[in-house]
């Protein structure tokens, strides 16, 4: 499925993509704020493509025909956490020569929209950690609310609290 904003295309990734992918995503700036690490190869970008990237109601940000980040609809068991029956999570991330310009807000409205409209979902749960402001200040742009804090290790065994945010229906 494709879907066009006023300035954007979400779509698919594809196989293609892979170079742009990893230019953005070997940015230590990105990926640890989100609880992954970076990217270390065009190779490594390519298997998130082919795995990750590849679930069901997830999509390449696209500007101007470019990737510049993702977004997405996580159901149990691919996303992070267990929010019930008629749950989703939402993730995203964007460039960092992106951030600021609204374009992770104008995606994700894109996405509760269906979730809500189309998808049989509810309620639509995001987290982001503490100190991710940016990321905070996104979720309260699409009025999500406070729901609970919680704490667990990333990918390097680090302990971290995360902040959850509910929109509902």
């Amino acid at each position: 499925m494709i879907f066009k904003t006023t300035n954007l295309i979400l779509r698919p990734w594809k196989v293609e993509d892979a170079e742009y992918l990893y230019n953005l995503a070997k940015n230590p700036n990105i990926g640890p704020i989100a609880g992954w690490p970076p990217h270390e190869s065009v190779e490594d970008s390519l298997n998130i493509i082919k795995t990750v990237f590849s679930k069901k109601e997830t999509y390449a940000i696209v500007l101007d025909d470019i990737p510049i980040g993702c977004v997405g609809l996580l159901f149990h068991p691919d996303c992070n956490h267990y929010w019930g029956d008629n749950s989703a999570e939402l993730g995203y991330w964007i460039g960092e020569e992106y951030w600021g310009r609204e374009y992770v807000v104008e995606a994700s409205k894109v996405l509760i929209k269906r979730a809500f409209d189309d998808l049989n979902v509810n309620q639509i749960y995001a987290t982001y950690r503490c100190e991710n402001t940016q990321s905070k200040r996104v979720l309260e742009k699409l009025n999500f609310k406070y729901f609970d804090n919680l704490t667990n290790v990333d990918y390097l065994g680090i302990e971290f609290s995360e902040i959850v945010m509910i929109l509902k229906k």
